[in-house]
């Protein structure tokens, strides 16, 4: 025979859980713009059947149901999506900032414009030109001499700008690896906290959002693998355990940088001095060299693409700036020497041979060697006659002889082109992206008009279980004092 208060305990049961469903909705709703935040929701059960199975049950029909319990409290949260966003997160941090990094690039070189070198060499060679017609003139002298001025001073804007954007990349670089490292940390205290918690059978769902949150941020630097292994004791059956981070390079070969509370650290790098390698202290305080050619995407792969390294760990320097500088130095040494070649054939206005018009040898040390506007060797011969420009119009043609206008453009034209897949790629990973944070927010994201119907639901199944009590109590009003009352 079922107890007397059977009922009443039943509907107390139900209005607990509605109440503790009730505060959920409220947290819920209270989280709605906190970042990070995944709503959360009670997973109802029904309490154990009375009676249970056993010699001593009592005779009656069947087991009666005793209510429900709130069995947990449970984020709504899909891994399969999640592991699908940290990889597109990944691919996003290293197009974007590569795409960034081109984009200062191109504004250095700032082409076409009225004062990008193309246009500062155009006015040079024009200047020649003007030169060959009119040789003995001192005014188109010291024009050629301010506009070889002006090629030598592009030059080293060009050379001076590069460097220093490199050297502001390597800063970030470093700047990231303290981030990196920061988080690292953040990573393995929380993994500690829910390593004390979850062995008593909680669900600490604040601190899965904290780490999820920061997993996420993590994974816009570097390539990440993922395992999840159990704590300790008697944890809840959906208790999501404790996670163990590894790097993954190029090869494919891993680096733990977290287990458990362990958590490894990456050095910074010396700009100045960086050989090419960041060495990766490991949660298990192993020392780790990776070339810097070997690191998989991530906004730490995009910085040192564009900040540079050494091939395979020991050859040739790569990367946009240092590819870019080199090719600016190899176009400023190619046209001091075929400039300087075509220079000494003339003849100033003095009756002597030309001598060398710029010095240096790269875009760095370029230099005007003239001095006197009569030391122009524009005259094509020893005994020339007045008018003679001859020699003026072949240094003019230096352009094309040496191929200096061609190479030029062919290194704004590979800029260009390297810059518009970088955006491309920049706006396609920022896309998908979205596409697939959107699907995590629909799974995941508070959403108020659901809480709203969840908040109406809860109270009317609190306020029917309530009903019910009042019901249990007019029922057991009726046997305790209605009863008994006859012949009174």
């Amino acid at each position: 025979m079922f107890s007397t208060f059977h009922g009443l305990e039943t509907a107390k049961r139900g209005m607990n859980t509605q109440q503790s469903a009730l505060y959920v909705t409220g947290q819920n709703i209270s989280n709605a713009n906190t970042l990070g935040y995944t709503r959360q929701r009670v997973n109802f059960e029904a309490s154990p059947a009375y009676p249970a199975a056993s010699m001593n049950r009592p005779q009656i029909p069947g087991q009666m149901g005793t209510g429900v319990q709130a069995g947990s409290i449970q984020r709504v949260r899909e891994s399969f999506i999640d592991q699908q966003y940290r990889g597109e997160n990944n691919k996003f941090g290293y197009w974007s900032t590569k795409a960034e990094s081109l984009a200062k690039l191109e504004d250095i070189m700032n082409e076409p414009s009225d004062s990008g070198l193309a246009a500062t060499l155009g006015q040079f060679w024009q200047s020649l030109q003007d030169l060959s017609v009119n040789p003995e003139n001192d005014g188109a002298r010291s024009v050629v001499l301010q506009r070889g001025q002006a090629v030598a001073e592009t030059f080293h804007y060009l050379s001076s700008s590069m460097k220093e954007v490199k050297k502001d990349l390597g800063n970030e670089i470093n700047v990231s690896i303290r981030n990196i490292n920061s988080i690292l940390e953040q990573i393995g205290n929380v993994n500690k906290q829910i390593s004390e918690i979850e062995p008593h059978g909680y669900i600490p769902n604040d601190l899965y959002d904290e780490r999820d949150r920061l997993v996420d941020e993590l994974s816009s630097y570097v390539n990440i693998k993922i395992e999840t292994t159990k704590s300790g004791g008697n944890p809840s059956s959906i208790a999501e355990g404790i996670y163990n981070i590894k790097m993954i390079d190029e090869n494919g070969q891993e680096t733990s940088l977290i287990d458990g509370s362990k958590f490894g650290k990456i050095t910074e790098i010396d700009e100045e001095t960086s050989l090419g390698q960041l060495n990766i202290i490991g949660s298990d305080n192993s020392s780790n060299n990776l070339s810097f050619d070997k690191i998989a995407k991530g906004k730490l792969s995009g910085l040192i693409e564009s900040f540079g390294y050494l091939e395979n760990g020991n050859g040739t320097e790569k990367g946009i700036y240092p590819e870019m500088l080199k090719q600016l130095n190899d176009l400023a040494s190619t046209f001091i020497t075929k400039f300087n070649e075509q220079h000494v054939k003339g003849w100033t206005l003095d009756g002597n041979q030309g001598e060398e018009f710029f010095g240096g040898s790269n875009a760095e040390d370029i230099k005007v060697l003239i001095t006197s506007n009569e030391n122009i060797a524009a005259a094509g011969s020893k005994d020339s006659v007045a008018g003679d420009g001859k020699n003026a119009i072949d240094l003019a043609n230096v352009q094309s002889t040496a191929n200096i206008t061609s190479k030029y453009q062919s290194i704004i034209g590979k800029l260009g082109v390297d810059a518009q897949q970088a955006n491309r790629l920049t706006a396609n990973s920022g896309n998908l992206l979205q596409s697939v944070d959107e699907r995590r927010q629909s799974v995941s994201a508070v959403s108020i008009d659901e809480e709203f119907i969840n908040m109406i639901k809860y109270q009317q199944a609190y306020n029917a279980s309530a009903r019910n009590i009042t019901i249990v109590d007019e029922m057991l009003d009726k046997i305790i004092n209605g009863m008994g009352l006859g012949g009174r």
